[in-house]
């Protein structure tokens, strides 16, 4: 790092507490940032990060502690009193407005005036310095809703650069972004932190704080667990600090006969997107599909799942071809879809988690038009317990989940259907490592029971780990099959992944 850390924090906050009914969020947590500085801020998912941060940004006070800014105690008791602390916080949805220019989301709430009209001409002067400055050549006058996620990321960035932050906090920057766009983001991050910027960041991503960060400190359960430089921090030991126990392994053994074959596709065609797509899956065998965006893995598992529809192909399952038009028919062929999107289209965020549960269930809860909510809570219940689900009560809604028990509601109701073929789309996106781990547990454990498993997965030592076979697609196409086994590597699947498609 090549800007000096001073002796005084750029940032301090000190013996944090914060309490919600029934629950102590932060209990006696320290954190501390210099200017020029990535601080990694790791934990599982309801470890604290995301109430800390909210500090920050003026959306929660402490209930106990303080904090302060280059030595000096300062209240920050709203968005506004964050800006004029110079303090910035990037969630992982964006805060902009998309029918606005890039300029006008720039400026909006502290527009330039003349002659007291909106100075549209300086702002767009002054919007493309400071697009300039960070690297990204578009034109101020675009719409935010024309650009790319990355794009979008880099403009809130650029925005709170605008508001002269001097602190700033990066939620999950990356969760959306192919590899070209993160190494893209860790540009602008150097260069910020180049000059003189504070920069919280928090990912999941345990590769990329090896990359991006300078030291790292780690929450769990509300508490301060511990620090360290990046560089001298192995990731058993990380790992360990962030779940309380040691992971021998980081994806779980598995050894599971192979049975009949469940599911075939044979010929699946929609447009560009998926071009004459054929493989097969049978009971307790995992297949990945791998790729780089845009390759057409999600769209395959979306035509089987009745979720868009085909132009061309057979689908067949258990050897009977089912006519898969809607999610409707997916679902009573036994064959269910855990979206990549699960807070999009996975659930219903303002419903509670045994709502969500029973949705695609309620012909087994109901009875002459009435659903028995006693039924439907005990069924939750046994699930609940078999896969770990935590939650404060059935009631709890979806949206206050984490990431990983959310996606254990989702598994749970198509558990429920005793679906064949269960497809994951990208099954632990923004899950913390010890989830992940209870997620691929499960994988395991359907398997072992006869269920044919699909996984499209961005992350290769995923595909590698959890795979028994790994299907490879380049625009829309299938280009390869590889048979995993320990000696297979990422770049076997890169090569396939990125090599031209021969035509003719």
């Amino acid at each position: 790092m090549s800007t000096e850390l001073s002796s005084v924090s750029l940032l301090e906050m000190r013996g944090i507490h914060k309490r919600f009914p029934g629950v102590h969020a932060l209990n006696e947590v320290h954190l501390a940032l210099h200017a020029g500085e990535v601080l990694a801020l790791l934990g599982e998912n309801g470890a604290g990060k995301s109430t800390l941060i909210k500090m920050l940004g003026g959306a929660h006070q402490p209930d106990e502690g303080d904090i302060l800014i280059d030595g000096s105690p300062v209240t920050i008791d709203s968005a506004t009193a964050a800006q004029e602390a110079g303090v910035a916080v990037i969630y992982q949805e964006f805060n902009l407005v998309p029918e606005l220019t890039v300029a006008e989301n720039l400026f909006l709430g502290r527009e330039k005036t003349r002659f007291g009209l909106v100075d549209l001409s300086g702002e767009k002067g002054e919007a493309k310095r400071w697009l300039e400055r960070i690297g990204l050549g578009i034109d101020p006058d675009v719409k935010c809703g024309q650009l790319t996620v990355a794009q979008q990321q880099v403009v809130e960035i650029v925005k709170a650069l605008a508001f002269d932050a001097r602190i700033l906090v990066m939620d999950e920057p990356s969760a959306v972004l192919t590899d070209q766009e993160v190494e893209k983001l860790f540009e602008v991050v150097r260069d910020l932190k180049e000059s003189g910027i504070g920069i919280i960041y928090i990912s999941h991503r345990l590769d990329e704080i090896d990359a991006i960060a300078d030291r790292l400190l780690v929450l769990r359960d509300g508490q301060y667990i511990g620090e360290g430089q990046v560089s001298e921090t192995d990731r058993d030991t990380l790992i360990e600090m962030m779940v309380g126990r040691s992971l021998e392994e980081e994806f779980p053994p598995r050894d599971v006969e192979k049975g009949e074959e469940v599911l075939r596709a044979e010929g699946l065609n929609r447009g560009r997107a998926v071009q004459d797509v054929s493989f097969s899956v049978r009971a307790g065998e995992i297949v990945g599909f791998a790729g780089l965006v845009g390759a057409g893995r999600t769209e395959t598992m979306r035509l089987i799942a009745g979720a868009d529809v085909r132009e061309s192909g057979d689908i067949r399952v258990r050897g009977e071809e089912v006519e898969v038009r809607t999610p409707r028919d997916a679902i009573a062929a036994g064959i269910c879809l855990l979206s990549e999107d699960r807070k999009g289209e996975g659930l219903v965020l303002s419903h509670s988690s045994v709502d969500n549960f029973g949705l695609p269930n309620l012909v087994r809860f109901s009875r002459s038009g009435w659903i028995n909510e006693r039924a439907e809570r005990e069924e939750f219940e046994r699930y609940r317990g078999e896969i770990s689900i935590k939650v404060a009560g059935p009631d709890q809604l979806a949206g206050e989940l984490s990431g990983g028990n959310q996606q254990k509601v989702v598994l749970a109701k198509w558990l429920a259907r005793h679906a064949d073929v269960i497809l994951f789309d990208e099954p632990t996106r923004g899950i913390d490592v010890g989830a992940k781990y209870e997620i691929y547990q499960l994988m395991n454990r359907l398997a072992a029971e006869g269920k044919a498993i699909v996984m499209v997965s961005s992350e290769l030592p995923e595909i590698l780990g959890m795979s028994d076979r790994i299907l490879v697609m380049r625009e829309g196409r299938l280009v390869g099959e590889i048979e995993n086994s320990p000696e297979t590597t990422q770049e076997d699947v890169l090569v396939l992944a990125m090599e031209e498609i021969a035509t003719g």
